[in-house]
């Protein structure tokens, strides 16, 4: 997957980055970097794109 392709996020991931770039560009950030946050933000949140394959435990709790 070439970097900057976001067909790996779901749905909803993607209303999330876009709503996070909205607030971003209300607040002044330039649009580019807003989208740079907002997708920094998602991946820190839910841990990248979609993942496939059972056992994919959250182990926070180490």
């Amino acid at each position: 997957m070439p970097q900057g392709d976001k067909s790996a996020y779901t749905d909803k991931q993607k209303r999330k980055a876009q709503h996070i770039e909205e607030s971003y560009e209300d607040r002044g950030v330039s649009p580019e970097e807003a989208e740079k946050r907002a997708w920094a933000t998602v991946n820190m949140q839910d841990g990248g794109g979609k993942k496939s394959g059972s056992g994919r435990a959250n182990h926070k709790g180490k």
